[in-house]
């Protein structure tokens, strides 16, 4: 039996009818760094098991309510606090148009572009290449507009140290010369623990690209703090109306090179900056729901149109039909990392 490699990528067409929700629909972790909302955003108490906390984090972010509009927020703290979700199948990579939105509660002021609320949290995606359905493969960066800015650090790496006293600002170090350390502020509006007490440990730790500071004081005396929007390709950034979504054509890997991934099983979003604003307390990203822009895409391979796949090695045969054991003489198509091809086995 030999086997010959015809084509290795593909091309998307659109199919009339799917199953698919266009809505997240799963939680797999949710991390988020000491921030002012912990706790609060969304109610968590001490006690809770992490299947309640993950039930809650869904509870807010997955689906969509009656009316179409988002179904509750969830906030991810200082940088590097995270959350990972996934839809209930793949999202497919449209080339040229923007995949799908995650959406925040980012909004501008009347000024224009030098003010608004504008937290960005950067956007990673992973495939499942093991078929094990957890996000425990390979992650990529969807690279934003600040991706080539000389003030972003890449490999950022943030140690935070739970304080003695709950009451405490929370101290942090870090791998940078530019930002060594600093601390979380509190501020008097949240008095709760801005530590996720139902971490056992002493300290989190989270590396990840730092985007630079976007906030300022624009009142120049501490009273109006305003957050820069940057022109595109993070969450929480720009309002949910505005912002044309996340393209997967925009992945990179861990050292910067781009990449060609046909379609994704796993998000992860994660707060991208580290800094302060006085009373307005720390930047962190929120999350309020996410949905897949064409979730109605399937996959063809010369006009051999096949479902988007969960599992590498996964085929079908030229008629769209899986095939447990492609062993026969004939043409296959074959998932595999990073796309799909078409296999000759004679």
């Amino acid at each position: 039996m030999k086997q010959t490699l015809l084509a290795a990528f593909l091309s998307l067409a659109a199919v009339s009818a799917s199953a698919n929700s266009p809505y997240i629909a799963c939680v797999y972790e949710f991390c988020p760094a000491p921030g002012q909302f912990v706790h609060s955003v969304p109610a968590i108490t001490d006690d809770m098991t992490r299947t309640e906390i993950i039930s809650e984090v869904e509870s807010q972010i997955c689906g969509n309510d009656d009316y179409g509009a988002t179904p509750g927020m969830i906030s991810l703290g200082a940088f590097g606090g995270y959350v990972i979700f996934g839809f209930d199948h793949p999202v497919v990579n449209v080339s040229g148009q923007p995949d799908f939105k995650i959406y925040g509660n980012s909004f501008r002021d009347e000024s224009g572009n030098d003010g608004g609320t504008s937290e960005p949290g950067i956007v990673m995606v992973s495939i499942d290449t093991n078929g094990n359905g957890l996000p425990d493969d390979e992650w990529y960066e969807l690279a934003g507009s600040e991706h080539s800015n000389p003030a972003t650090i890449r490999d950022f790496e943030i140690t935070y140290t739970r304080p003695a006293d709950n009451t405490a600002d929370i101290a942090w170090t870090s791998n940078s010369e530019k930002f060594p350390s600093g601390v979380v502020m509190r501020n008097q509006f949240h008095t709760q623990s801005y530590w996720p007490a139902w971490y056992a440990g002493e300290t989190l730790t989270f590396k990840g690209t730092r985007l630079p500071d976007n906030a300022y004081d624009k009142s120049g005396n501490g009273s109006f703090w305003t957050f820069r929007p940057f022109d595109w390709g993070y969450v929480d950034n720009m309002p949910n109306a505005t912002d044309a979504g996340l393209d997967i054509d925009n992945a990179i890997d861990a050292d910067g090179n781009k990449v060609s991934l046909t379609q994704i099983d796993f998000v992860k979003v994660y707060t991208a900056i580290s800094q302060n604003c006085g009373w307005v307390g720390e930047t962190s990203t929120e999350i309020c729901g996410g949905e897949d822009l064409h979730p109605d895409i399937e996959v063809s391979i010369n006009n051999i149109s096949v479902p988007a796949l969960r599992h590498t090695d996964a085929c079908y045969d030229m008629y769209g039909r899986p095939v447990s054991d492609p062993s026969a003489p004939g043409i296959y198509i074959r998932m595999t990392a990073g796309g799909y091809e078409k296999v000759l086995v004679r």
